[in-house]
């Protein structure tokens, strides 16, 4: 039996399998940029006089498409070449990144140009991102799939470490164009690797609306879904708009500007990486029990930075909040690729990720005005209380405890 890949469906490892390489080098590659560019646009913003509300602002705008197209995005998954959506996203993302670059080191950026551009990436990332997740799993057989996202993880967070430290280096010597414009340029690389991996559509079309329809009675009938969907709403506005938004914001205000908030983005991202490679050996039954309960760990550097802890405590409570999300993202995708058929990943998780980011621009802009009006540091903590408040009443549903990891005999493991 093969897979869509035409690879066979049992391997000792998903790294032998060649469009899977494919996939986890486009990523790699992108990562490089992705590492620097949320530095690079906050600073981007500072450096032209901006404060919270322009920074606000943007990071709501580009959150907005995600809203908008991310149906779309999720039922074209099912429909078309994830393969095919993958390089059309990625070759906009880096249309829109060049353009930032260039107006930014023209001297031409302003909150509004910055806003359109952020717009466009995230319309972009609309279509990548239901396509990437139905994507693995059409590429990797079933009980590989924790190893695989492991795996996919692993280089990207490795890059991750570097990434905003090298960024914060580059920022604070020449401005933000550079790591910009280098973000280009990898999106550019890895819609190329993307195009050749040549996936088909997992879905016979048929009409639109009966598709949204049947996606919408698979999500609600699913109740660890929509659930994990509500609870992501708080958590992930909560953690963006805390982390993304007064993170750079108190590390210019607090301690040492773009240098040191490199350095917490690095402590998170070894998190993530040292996450990985905990997913690498540690194979939880409970995945989605596993994934709400350690997701709460957002709350950490929040919590350090709006209680004015000193740099060290604030770069360990990152380093332990991304041991905890990789772990987390590990798990739920795990979940989410087992507990779902093929044909509706695309549309489960467009619906899962609009569910996610309904809340995300309303938090960015009543973030930005309750620090106007309470500082930055009350607002934190107010943050990390609604994080940890989001993962409890989600451990108190049922049906979480329900969606574990598949038993399987020993025969499905034997190479047909």
């Amino acid at each position: 039996m093969k897979t869509a890949a035409g690879s066979p469906t049992i391997r000792s490892t998903p790294l032998r399998v060649a469009a899977f390489r494919r996939f986890v080098s486009a990523n790699l590659i992108s990562a490089t940029g992705s590492a620097m560019a949320p530095l690079a646009l906050a600073y981007s913003i500072i450096e032209q006089g901006g404060g919270a509300g322009s920074l606000g602002l943007v990071l709501a705008t580009n959150t907005v498409p995600a809203i908008v197209f991310l149906l779309a995005g999720g039922l074209l998954a099912d429909r078309l070449s994830r393969s095919r959506l993958l390089f059309l996203g990625n070759l906009l993302a880096a249309g829109a990144q060049g353009a930032l670059a260039a107006i930014v080191a023209t001297g031409h950026a302003t909150t509004a140009s910055i806003a359109v551009c952020g717009l466009v990436s995230g319309a972009a990332a609309s279509f990548t991102v239901p396509a990437a997740q139905g994507a693995v799993s059409q590429i990797v057989p079933a009980e590989h799939l924790q190893q695989a996202n492991a795996l996919l993880r692993l280089p990207s967070n490795a890059v991750k470490v570097l990434g905003p430290v090298v960024g914060g280096f580059i920022v604070a010597a020449s401005g933000a164009t550079w790591a910009l414009a280098w973000d280009a340029v990898t999106f550019a690389a890895a819609a190329v690797l993307l195009l050749g991996l040549r996936l088909d559509a997992p879905l016979t079309a048929s009409s639109v609306v009966s598709d949204l329809r049947a996606g919408w009675t698979g999500f609600w009938s699913r109740t660890w879904l929509w659930t994990y969907t509500a609870a992501g709403t708080v958590l992930v506005a909560a953690w963006l708009a805390g982390f993304q938004l007064l993170g750079p914001l108190v590390a210019a205000q607090q301690y040492g500007g773009a240098r040191d908030w490199g350095l917490v983005q690095a402590a998170f991202a070894s998190g993530l990486l040292a996450g990985t490679l905990v997913c690498l050996r540690w194979k939880p039954h409970r995945l989605l029990t596993v994934a709400v309960a350690v997701g709460g760990a957002l709350a950490l550097p929040l919590a350090a930075m709006g209680w004015g802890l000193p740099l060290p405590v604030v770069l360990i409570a990152a380093l332990l909040a991304g041991i905890g999300l990789d772990i987390a993202i590990v798990a739920w995708t795990t979940a989410f690729q087992q507990h779902v058929p093929q044909a509706e990943q695309g549309r489960m998780s467009a619906f899962n990720g609009v569910g996610e980011r309904l809340a995300i621009p309303l938090g960015y802009l009543i973030t930005a005005f309750a620090a106007h009006t309470w500082g930055n540091q009350s607002v934190l903590l107010a943050c990390a209380g609604l994080i940890a408040a989001a993962a409890i009443l989600n451990l108190c549903v049922p049906d979480v405890y329900r969606i574990n990891r598949p038993i399987r005999n020993d025969q499905s493991r034997i190479a047909k």
